[in-house]
């Protein structure tokens, strides 16, 4: 016990630097200036939408008010069985800026999402492309700014960090938890290293040079992937161009999941791929978090002398690692306290993703099933 909880602390407080001075690293969307009009290239914002009728007509909305001077936006709509279809058409006639794309079928071999967005790609004329999610709203000047660093920093991909918008404590709180998970697994700070392997990719605002993004193939080679924001960001670094992020503060912001129920059944789809549906490597991940984010608060109060002193440091290395990285996602620090609880659900979550996919071979979502054998088979 005595030396797990040595190198647990030891471990701990190394991430504790790198993240410290990685996450420094990484700007923040409003402290860039806006590129000028002379300055700022065509750009078409692709967004792929299936039955989004509850949140799309304020997302699109904050996209047809973007103070961006040359700007097309073109929505597929993907075989949508509610109102989204009559929103999207009303808000067309208004804005001339915004064409819609129907899709009425989805080709083999495709997720639907993936083929939309690839879809919407092939007409767009402009020479960057932004894909954004049917939920995402944004600032008026979101657009000119990322556009801004993209251009001043001579980047093919420019991946923008999301706020989210958590209802409730528990999603609050979950989504913190979240956000360090995701820090752990990206590193995003080396994404603009080109030595580094570490890639970047974010659904909610993911803008990519259109020569590049039709070079690497599109979305077709990552079009069983669900998981595809990432997948495209390790597509663009592995055929060696240059990308990077930033973190959009207020100006972009995201309704991540309305309920605890929402949450699970949205990341059942893409956990299991995120370990390339390999068992083993789930196992693995799954005790090192148990030992590393969970057990030091138990031993607290279960063991003794320096033992209890080496884990009492490694709750205080957790604490600080969770307030500095939910500071820049603007969530409260205070809420470490309940991440250990926090990484129970997620471990809940990923192992009924994990059943799930493996008992009905493969992932059913938003009414279509795709087979385990074609997904495992999508490697990037």
């Amino acid at each position: 016990m005595f030396w797990l909880a040595l190198i647990t602390l030891l471990l701990l407080v190394a991430c504790l630097i790198e993240f410290g001075i990685g996450q420094r690293r990484i700007r923040q969307l409003t402290e860039i200036e806006p590129v000028n009009d002379a300055d700022a290239p065509r750009v078409s914002v692709i967004v792929a939408a299936r039955n989004e009728a509850r949140k799309i007509e304020a997302a699109l909305q904050s996209v047809l008010k973007q103070d961006y001077p040359n700007l097309e936006v073109i929505v597929v709509n993907d075989r949508s069985t509610d109102e989204t279809g009559a929103i999207l058409d009303r808000l067309a006639q208004t804005n001339s800026r915004l064409r819609v794309v129907p899709l009425r079928e989805l080709p083999a071999g495709w997720l639907g999402k993936n083929f939309a967005h690839h879809h919407g790609a092939e007409s767009a004329t402009g020479t960057w492309l932004l894909f954004t999610d049917a939920d995402v709203v944004m600032a008026p000047e979101t657009l000119r700014r990322a556009m801004s660093y993209a251009v001043r920093e001579r980047l093919d991909h420019l991946a923008v960090g999301p706020r989210l918008a958590m209802p409730g404590l528990v999603l609050e709180m979950f989504g913190g938890a979240f956000m360090l998970f995701f820090t752990f697994y990206a590193k995003p700070w080396k994404a603009r290293d080109p030595k580094s392997p570490r890639h970047i990719g974010i659904g909610a605002f993911n803008l990519v040079r259109t020569e590049v993004y039709r070079q690497i193939g599109g979305h077709q080679p990552i079009a069983l992937r669900p998981d595809d924001d990432m997948k495209l960001g390790k597509l663009i670094k592995k055929h060696g161009y240059r990308q990077d992020v930033v973190l959009s503060g207020p100006l972009l912001t995201v309704e991540w999941y309305g309920s605890l129920r929402e949450l699970m059944r949205g990341l059942e789809k893409n956990l299991f791929a995120g370990v390339e549906y390999n068992l083993a490597v789930l196992v693995m991940a799954s005790v090192l978090q148990l030992a590393v984010f969970v057990w030091p608060f138990v031993a607290v109060f279960v063991t003794g002398d320096a033992t209890r002193w080496l884990n009492a440091g490694c709750v205080f290395a957790i604490a600080a690692l969770y307030a500095d990285s939910a500071r820049p996602h603007g969530l409260p620090r205070w809420h470490w306290i309940g991440f250990p609880v926090m990484v129970l659900l997620f471990q809940y979550i990923l192992w009924r993703a994990m059943l799930k996919t493996l008992i009905n071979g493969g992932i059913d979502w938003r009414g279509t099933h795709y087979a385990l054998k074609d997904l495992k088979a999508n490697r990037v």
